[in-house]
């Protein structure tokens, strides 16, 4: 199986490939290196940098004081849906992995939810790692995969010539894949990072792409104590949850970039590196099942039962959360520091999504896209270097399961969104110029403006061949919150 899928990326990405890279790309001296750091469900408004009045990243702050920080950045409202767009270049609906691996599942809800078209990512995929070593990058993955644990799956077959794939023990146990042999009983955070560094040194003669996927902020959330204690003792931000653990693990993440860019600098590396860091998903600011938080390595920070032991952050001013398809469940941070590329200190208003990462990293790569593969994604590279973007531009999101809401679909089109309830079939129309945390529906005040983005999005998802819930037959009302176990778990 693995021989057949490297003829395929051979015969899609030799010959008959097609130039990725925009008119930018042949003025670049050397190829840049690229190097991605990823958090697991970080909120769009967790950061300093992002107004938070509580938790602390100052090398987070460095980072968009050297660079640039995006305003309307999307990911898919779980995990493996955008780690699946990221390695693909496509939305999860067309890729088929739109919820996370293997999935939600409520037996006896009005309607059945569709499964993934496979619980892995589809072995036609040419990767983003594929893509980045056709370019003449070397590619290294270290962390957090969840696009499956096969053996035929794993991030080193799948493009990356070096790669640990985090494969459970929490934060304070960790196991990879293949085995890691450093680490010492350094926490997983940790880690991760002297591997990414590891691999930066072993490669720094030659342009690589470096994925960094962090499992921190997820639950269950734990800290180091003395960091838990440090936020503890913290006065709380008016208007959110302040809690210490998550302030803790935002700090061990912010530890992480700090630490990979002094490595960068210490090799010389800086002025030839661009450097992004982003998050897979909205914050998490309540649990559909309630499991209590671990914190301090198994020391309790809070008495059973607080309700911080269940809330990890708020989102607002955006509404909602991870799981959702409002803005606090899809928009999220994302700071790129190029130097003499991206101006400094700057914002950008551009659209993005994380479908974007892959036609981007071709540009500035000068690497091919594969001619049987399409892309969704836009280049970022001349919103990052020009300012230049489509304010207009559509981002479509579709999540049809059930999470902390009922199974939606939505588009934004510049100002405008509109949010479909996949059960009911009811529609909202909100402009968020005006309204960023949702809470006017326009639809009947603006109804030619909602045919409009009706028809968009009913066009895309059979574009896309976007699945949908279907009745169902052993719909229970009286049972219909239970969580079941998944058919693929069965």
């Amino acid at each position: 199986m693995e021989s057949i899928r490297l003829l395929l990326i051979c015969l899609s990405l030799c010959g008959a490939a097609i130039p990725a890279a925009s008119q930018d790309a042949p003025n670049m001296p050397a190829k840049p290196n690229i190097v991605l750091i990823m958090a697991d469900d970080l909120g769009g408004r967790d950061l300093p940098a992002y107004g938070n009045r509580f938790n602390e990243a100052p090398n987070i702050d460095r980072l968009a004081a050297e660079g640039m920080r995006f305003r309307n950045a999307y990911a898919a409202p779980v995990c493996s849906a955008t780690r699946a767009s990221i390695q693909s270049g496509q939305y999860p609906a067309r890729v088929g992995i739109f919820d996370f691996i293997p999935g939600h599942w409520r037996p006896y809800e009005k309607v059945i939810v569709p499964t993934h078209r496979t619980q892995h990512l589809p072995e036609d995929i040419v990767t983003l790692g594929d893509a980045m070593q056709a370019a003449g990058y070397k590619t290294g993955y270290f962390g957090k995969w969840h696009l499956h644990n096969g053996r035929q799956n794993l991030p080193n077959t799948r493009g990356y010539d070096t790669a640990h794939m985090y494969a459970g023990g929490g934060f304070y146990s960790p196991k990879f894949v293949p085995p890691y042999n450093g680490g010492g009983g350094q926490r997983l955070s940790t880690q991760l990072t002297e591997m990414s560094i590891d691999f930066m040194k072993e490669n720094k003669q030659q342009p690589f792409f470096l994925f960094l996927s962090h499992y921190d902020v997820h639950v269950q959330l734990d800290a180091d104590k003395d960091l838990i204690d440090k936020y503890l003792s913290k006065p709380k931000a008016a208007d959110y949850p302040s809690n210490a653990v998550y302030a803790a693990m935002i700090e061990h993440v912010d530890d992480s970039v700090g630490e990979m860019l002094q490595a960068i600098e210490e090799l010389g590396l800086a002025d030839n590196t661009i450097f992004i860091f982003y998050s897979d998903n909205g914050g998490v600011d309540n649990r559909f099942d309630n499991v209590p938080l671990l914190t301090g390595k198994g020391k309790a920070a809070y008495p059973e039962g607080h309700p911080l032991t269940y809330i990890a952050t708020s989102n607002a001013p955006l509404r909602a959360g991870k799981g959702t398809l409002y803005e606090g469940g899809i928009r999220v941070p994302l700071v790129v520091r190029w130097p003499g590329k991206v101006p400094a200190g700057s914002t950008s208003d551009a659209i993005v999504c994380s479908a974007d990462f892959y036609p981007t990293f071709l540009d500035v790569g000068q690497g091919k896209a594969p001619p049987q593969q399409v892309l969704d994604g836009v280049s970022m590279l001349p919103a990052l270097t020009k300012n230049s973007f489509d304010s207009s531009r559509e981002v479509f999101t579709h999540y049809p399961v059930f999470h902390h809401e009922q199974p939606m679909s939505a588009l934004r089109k510049g100002d405008w969104k509109i949010v479909e309830n996949l059960v009911s079939g009811e529609f909202e129309l909100f402009n968020l110029k005006y309204d960023v945390n949702e809470m006017t529906d326009l639809k009947f005040s603006y109804a030619e403006k909602t045919a409009e983005m009706k028809e968009a999005l009913d066009k895309w998802q059979r574009d896309t061949n976007a699945q949908h819930p279907v009745p169902n037959p052993d719909f229970d009302p009286a049972r219909r919150y239970e969580w079941g176990k998944h058919p693929y778990r069965q």
